[in-house]
C-alpha cells in the first residue's frame, strides 16, 4: 500500500511539472504575440481566417516571399501592420 502511495505521489509531481512547463510556454507565446515593436502579431490560423485561404496557400505565400513573416519558438507570426499593407497592395479592403 505504501508503494502505491509513493508511485501516485511521483506521478502527481510529474503531472504538475508538465502543467507548469506548458503554462510557461503559453505565457511566453502570449507575451511574444503582443511584444513585437508594439504591433499585434497574427499566427497562421489568424491569417488564414482573415484572408480566407488554406494553410498550404499561406505557406506558398511565405515561400514565394509574397508576405513577410517572423518565427519565434518554431511558430510563425505576421505583423498586423504588414498584413494590412499586404491587403492594400493586393486590392482587398481591410
Amino acid at each position: 500500500m505504501m508503494q502505491i502511495e509513493k508511485t501516485l505521489e511521483e506521478l502527481r509531481k510529474l503531472i504538475v511539472a508538465r502543467f507548469d512547463a506548458v503554462e510557461k510556454k503559453l505565457d511566453r507565446l502570449s507575451t511574444t504575440k503582443e511584444a513585437m515593436e508594439g504591433d499585434k502579431l497574427l499566427d497562421n490560423q489568424d491569417l488564414c481566417l482573415l484572408l480566407g485561404i488554406t494553410k498550404r496557400s499561406l505557406a506558398r505565400y511565405r515561400q514565394k516571399k509574397i508576405i513577410r513573416y517572423y518565427q519565434v519558438d518554431r511558430k510563425t507570426y505576421y505583423k498586423a501592420s504588414e498584413v494590412q499593407e499586404f491587403l492594400k497592395t493586393r486590392g482587398k479592403k481591410t
